[in-house]
């Protein structure tokens, strides 16, 4: 009985050891060289927050706003980013509020609200009347209420593995999150495990496993063991609430593309059928083969169907062989 208490207080005073010991944040500046595309990484003072966001393309072209998901960075954009400049974009890929680089602060809610109104006043930061938005995953659900709370900023939306529900919550990882008090004990230890982040992204990445290389897997696990992120993440999962997007979907006007791999195991492809039936003139194109990120499995057929859809005239020299991916739903060109 008493090594059983002894080994108890000894794993009890190793989480606690681990939690005390964790970076309160990320630092750019130190971690430059594990970040994707850091020579285009800027920083805009937003309601008070300091806001991570990388910029390219020239500024008199189509603003192209990237909105990533939860528990993520624009890290998730960086096979995409360059080419869409090149397709005749201006590319504005942020870091929501309490992810990757930017501000994480302690009084906020971090709702979907929130990073919503965060992204529509980086928009106006940079000047810009309106933009296209691009969001995955939650950050589907971010761009969706920009959409919906301001429609004239939006010019056009592009939803990719949207959440847009309360069903990811069921996840056993978020359950634990939401969890009080022991969310706020063991949730930090499973955020900062590098273990769990590669199995997660190879289910993510459904077959394609080659998807998960080491420079990316350590670019995306720095911010995520550090206290700040991981505060910011349990307070996301507890105040989650995307069942708005799918009861007001029906009051989206804008143009809208809805991108899905058709093997998503985050979100089901039937919540993408159910959308495309609320939303008004919406187009559902599935990529094959495909987990829950279609712009990191397939970037050059992702960059061309979102080129054609929002309209920019495309640079690439593959553009036109590619094309017709756009118009055959589904059908991945042989490249």
């Amino acid at each position: 009985m008493k090594k059983r208490y002894w080994i108890a207080g000894v794993a009890t005073a190793a989480v606690a050891a681990k939690l005390l010991l964790r970076p309160r944040d990320v630092d750019w500046q130190k971690n430059r060289e594990a970040i994707f595309h850091s020579d285009y990484s800027r920083f805009a003072e937003v309601d008070g927050l300091r806001l991570h966001y990388q910029e390219a393309g020239r500024a008199q072209d189509k603003p192209l706003v990237l909105i990533h998901g939860f528990a993520s960075s624009n890290l998730v954009w960086s096979k995409v980013f360059l080419q869409l400049a090149g397709a005749g974009f201006r590319v504005i890929a942020p870091d929501l509020i309490g992810f990757g680089y930017s501000g994480k602060p302690a009084r906020r809610d971090y709702t979907i609200e929130m990073q919503a109104r965060m992204i529509v006043r980086l928009i106006d930061r940079l000047g810009l009347k309106e933009a296209a938005l691009v969001g995955s995953s939650y950050g589907g659900a971010v761009a969706a209420t920009c959409a919906l709370d301001y429609p004239d900023r939006v010019a056009k939306l592009v939803l990719v593995g949207a959440v847009s529900n309360n069903a990811p919550l069921k996840h056993s990882l978020l359950r634990v999150f939401g969890s009080p008090l022991i969310g706020d004990l063991v949730a930090p230890l499973l955020i900062s495990s590098r273990r769990l982040l590669r199995r997660r992204m190879k289910r993510v990445y459904d077959r394609h496993s080659w998807a998960v290389e080491e420079d990316r897997v350590e670019a995306r696990h720095r911010p995520l063991r550090t206290w700040a992120t991981h505060r910011a993440i349990i307070r996301t999962v507890r105040h989650w609430n995307a069942e708005r997007v799918s009861l007001d979907a029906h009051l989206i006007q804008q143009p809208t593309l809805l991108l899905w791999g058709e093997t998503d195991e985050e979100i089901p492809l039937a919540d993408a059928k159910q959308l495309e039936n609320e939303i008004a003139g919406s187009r559902l194109v599935v990529f094959p083969d495909c987990g829950h990120q279609p712009h990191e499995e397939y970037p050059e057929e992702f960059v061309t169907v979102v080129s054609d859809f929002c309209g920019a005239p495309a640079a690439d020299a593959k553009a036109a062989e590619l094309k017709q991916f756009a118009r055959e739903q589904g059908v991945r060109p042989r490249v």
